[in-house]
Parts: C-alpha cells; sequence; structure tokens
C-alpha cells in the first residue's frame, strides 16, 4: 500500500510538472512575435490595454511594476502609438484600487484624463481581456505590462479573436521578483485551463462602455 501511495504521489508529481512546463512553452512561444520592447517599432493601436498594479510593494516601498508600467503607456501615448487607456485592475475592497491610482498617475505624466477610462473590474488578467472585448467592445488592442504578464494577455486575447499586441513595460531586478515569477509559472497553466478546460468566465461583466477615441 505504501508503494502504491507514493507511486500516485511521483505521477501525479510529473503530470502537474509536465502540464507547468508545456503551458508555459506553448503560451510565450504562441505569443513571441506579437510582443514589442521598443516603441518606435510598436504598431499603433487606438486603444492601450494598461493592466493593474499595487502602487506600494508589499514591503510597503514603491511598486516597480506599477511604475515601469506607467512610463511604458505615456511613452506610447506620446509617441503617438495608443490614443486611449483603459486602466484595467482590482477595486475589490474601497481601500485597494488599482485603476485610480494608474489613472492619477498618468495623468501626472501629461495623460489627459479626457483619454483614460477605467475598469474597476480587472481582478485578474482574465477579466480585464475579456471585459476589454465584451464590456468595452474592443477589439485592437495593446496591452501593456511586464513581458511575462503580456505573454499570458496576449494568449488569451488570440483565444478570443482579439488583434492584439504587447508592449513590454521594463521589467524589475530578478531579486525583487522572484515570487512573481515563480507565480507566473501557475498563473499561465491556470490561463490554459480556464480558457481550454473549464472555460471560465469573468466574475462581473455589466453593461457595454463607450469609449469615444
Amino acid at each position: 500500500m505504501k508503494k502504491k501511495i507514493i507511486l500516485f504521489f511521483v505521477i501525479s508529481f510529473l503530470l502537474l510538472l509536465t502540464s507547468i512546463v508545456g503551458s508555459n512553452y506553448w503560451v510565450i512561444h504562441s505569443t513571441r512575435s506579437q510582443l514589442y520592447s521598443e516603441v518606435a517599432s510598436t504598431p499603433q493601436n487606438d486603444i492601450g490595454l494598461l493592466l493593474g498594479a499595487n502602487k506600494k510593494s508589499s514591503r510597503g516601498g514603491d511598486n516597480l511594476y506599477f511604475k515601469n508600467r506607467i512610463k511604458a503607456a505615456t511613452d506610447l501615448f506620446k509617441a503617438g502609438k495608443i490614443k486611449h487607456i483603459i486602466v484595467s485592475g482590482d477595486n475589490h475592497i474601497k481601500e485597494y484600487d488599482e485603476a485610480t491610482d494608474m489613472c492619477d498617475a498618468l495623468i501626472w505624466e501629461g495623460v489627459p484624463d479626457s483619454c483614460i477610462t477605467l475598469d474597476y473590474a480587472g481582478f485578474r488578467t482574465f477579466d480585464s481581456m475579456v471585459r476589454c472585448l465584451k464590456v468595452f467592445k474592443q477589439k485592437n488592442v495593446t496591452v501593456i505590462s511586464q513581458e511575462f504578464h503580456n505573454q499570458r494577455a496576449v494568449f488569451i486575447g488570440n483565444y478570443y479573436e482579439m488583434n492584439v499586441i504587447g508592449f513590454n513595460a521594463k521589467d524589475v531586478p530578478a531579486k525583487y521578483s522572484i515570487k512573481t515569477a515563480i507565480r507566473e509559472y501557475f498563473a499561465k497553466l491556470k490561463a490554459v485551463l480556464d480558457l481550454y478546460v473549464f472555460h471560465t468566465e469573468p466574475k462581473f461583466l455589466g453593461e457595454e462602455v463607450k469609449i469615444k477615441i
């Protein structure tokens, strides 16, 4: 009996490992040609979808993911690569509002508030992408985040037949992002399961929101 239990756990572990590696390979390699890191070479889209991040790190300091995404979105906007920014973030409680913090930061950097639309129900990347298509009715989109995040977002967009590219904000030092990097391996697996196994729906959709560009 003991050997059977050990064998069960070994096989389960190998299946999980294979699933993680396979999902990550699929997501990364299928989106490679749709990601850009230089403003000049990035195709123009009317809409930029800025994915949310907390303004502060878990230690209370400035969050470099937040800071670098704001700069990336601002650079694209000022270069005319995008005309309007949907800021999609988590606002599950009153005290936690990624979208408003990012909006305020964009305005501080010179992006007019008339060119920003807030999505408070971007609880996770899956929700942000699907809501962009189904609520905000935007199919041609430039997603703005770090490369590892854009890979997953673009993968989701491809599933929904969106014309989506990703612009990679500057990454953060490895020592700063070890937990995020580990979590991302599982996030890519979950994205594949959400789309192809569970056929997940966003936590909240709601009525259509029209964006004037």
